[in-house]
């Protein structure tokens, strides 16, 4: 136990120094929310691909695993398709050329739909962090045995400093090394439980024990799962909702980072190659320790028991002293899903709202100095709201961790969205439908409040989620006759948005000032600290099949620093 610390804390004081090392390249707004528009593919893909998971990945995801088999891969399916579909939009969403994607939001349809859509981002976006942060307390809370809620403070106010000091740069960096621990620990453990379970052939034996046999099949009975959960009507349902999530507007974000265009389809590929891999290795683990720990998993006592069994097989098989790791990755992982609701979102506060308020007060722009602080500021007070939530969630006592994430989803995350979607695909959109279209798809969310709060009556999300879609045609069918009846003026503010985001953009030409030298230097050191740094574990007491394990671990991350330092010796020959 006093390993896992040691290695939690210098884990933790290594990020800290690559987020104040990059953070010197925070100059302004675009620095602070994007990365200046300087990042390379590999480094945008895999921070976009850190931002799709976290410790939830691990916890509520993998409470799923544990207790419902492969049927909630359903949710992992949709994340590769639609980061192959991203391969073709990627590059239109970093050729809108925006700085946040509030910028995106008011030059497609107008400036009252972008300060609603930033108002009421902070009140929403931050909830979604507060889940991640509550997930992954959950998880260290099973490891390490203190409570839910002093994890949430101290784990809260560690992503509040790293993401205040770091900005986008930092970010992006950290999620890079952060990544590669965590792919190439849950690769680990995924062929440690393979082999633990007997290999392929006897792990799928399992799916025909009598035991297992009925909660492990793919496609679920009515009434079989609380809420009609993993039936037929729920696969699909979910499948488009977690689809949804990269096909419209909102997703801009993801790639405002990327050098140009080539630089964002192919951050695309990367963390669509990323995704699937990981869906392959992320919950056969889960599934094994229902398996072979079933009892030992649901005596823990915690609220949730099923949500640490990755935690448990994970201490079963890891080698001494890679546990701590693992918990330093479910950090990383954790914090980089939270730049949502941090980061990105105190650069739209910046960029978005306070300049609209100086120019109706009739005050000067302030300068870049001064906007930084002001990022900081806000991204502080972000921070303790976060944390609030994060704690409210650890209160409640009647809803699943699992359900929470798809809940906040689909009553108040997906009427929002639909406008974004429509708008991407539908040109000839008037931006007076998002308010009509975000009406008529909320209506079924609040009769669903009503319906629950009052009546106590359930209704299954994919009967609410399919309400929500007809109604949200139906806004359209509504809104059709403003854009016939629209101004000349804003329909050539749309036109000119198109066509902006259908040019390719030239890097030389419009941002000039290229980092590659400097981002593979600095993280390929890093890396090669860090994998340095694990074979130190050599020295703890293991096996020697528990010593191979680590020194190939070593070796996987010590190799990736070297070739990132050679690479950045020819960036800087080739400037």
């Amino acid at each position: 136990m006093t390993l896992n610390y040691i290695t939690l804390v210098t884990y933790l004081v290594l990020l800290m120094v690559v987020g104040a090392v990059f953070s010197k390249m925070n100059k302004n707004v675009s620095d602070f929310a994007r990365g200046g528009a300087q990042g390379t593919w590999w480094m945008v893909g895999t921070s976009m691909f850190m931002g799709g998971i976290s410790a939830f990945t691990f916890t509520g995801n993998a409470s799923a695993a544990f207790l419902s088999g492969p049927t909630f891969l359903v949710l992992y399916l949709a994340n590769c398709v639609g980061l192959a579909i991203c391969i073709v939009i990627g590059p239109w969403f970093r050729q809108t050329r925006a700085i946040t994607w509030a910028d995106v939001i008011k030059e497609r349809f107008h400036v009252s739909v972008e300060q609603f859509s930033v108002y009421f981002s902070l009140i929403l976006q931050p909830v979604g962090a507060a889940t991640q942060l509550y997930a992954l307390a959950i998880f260290m809370s099973a490891i390490l045995g203190l409570p839910t809620s002093y994890f949430i403070l101290g784990l809260g106010l560690i992503v509040v400093f790293y993401s205040t000091t770091g900005g986008r740069w930092a970010v992006m960096a950290t999620d890079f090394v952060q990544g590669l621990v965590l792919f190439a620990l849950t690769v680990l453990v995924f062929f440690l439980a393979l082999h633990k379970v007997g290999g392929i052939e006897s792990f799928f034996s399992y799916f025909s024990d009598p035991r297992f046999a009925d909660d492990f099949k793919f496609v679920k009975s009515s009434g079989q799962f609380p809420e009609d959960k993993f039936t037929w009507k729920w696969i699909a349902v979910v499948f488009i909702l977690q689809l949804q999530g990269y096909v419209n507007l909102n997703t801009v974000g993801r790639f405002l980072s990327a050098k140009d265009s080539r630089h964002a389809r192919w951050a695309a590929i990367w963390a669509c190659f990323l995704m699937l891999i990981g869906t392959l290795v992320w919950f056969l683990p889960p599934m094994v320790s229902r398996f072979l720990y079933s009892d030992e998993v649901m005596n823990l006592a915690i609220k949730e028991p099923a949500t640490a069994s990755y935690a448990v097989i994970a201490q079963h098989l890891l080698p001494n002293g890679l546990m701590g790791l693992m918990l330093a990755a479910m950090l990383g992982a954790t914090m980089s899903s939270m730049d949502t609701g941090l980061n990105s979102v105190a650069g739209v506060v910046v960029n978005n709202i306070i300049p609209r308020l100086r120019k109706k007060s009739g005050k000067q722009p302030l300068n870049d100095k001064t906007n930084i602080r002001l990022c900081r500021l806000v991204t502080i007070l972000l921070g303790v709201y976060i944390i609030f939530v994060s704690l409210l969630l650890a209160l409640q006592k009647g809803l699943a961790l699992f359900d929470a994430y798809l809940m906040i989803a689909a009553i108040v995350g997906l009427p929002l969205s639909m406008p974004m979607l429509l708008g991407l695909w539908i040109p000839k959109l008037h931006w007076k439908a998002y308010f009509i279209i975000i009406g008529a798809a909320i209506t079924p969310s609040i009769y669903f409040v009503i319906r629950s709060s009052i009546f106590g009556e359930v209704w299954p999300i994919q009967d609410r989620l399919l309400w929500i879609y007809a109604l949200s045609f139906l806004g359209v069918a509504l809104s059709w006759r403003f854009w016939k009846h629209g101004t000349d003026a804003y329909k050539k503010q749309v036109q000119r948005f198109y066509e902006k985001m259908h040019r390719p953009v030239d890097f030389n030409k419009e941002i000039g000032e290229s980092r590659d030298s400097e981002q593979c230097k600095i993280l390929g050191w890093t890396t090669l600290i860090l994998g340095s740094l694990i074979f130190l574990y050599l020295l703890a007491a293991n096996s020697l099949s528990g010593r191979l394990q680590i020194a190939a671990l070593g070796a996987f991350i010590t190799s990736i620093g070297f070739i990132l330092i050679y690479y950045s010796k020819r960036y800087k020959k080739g400037q």
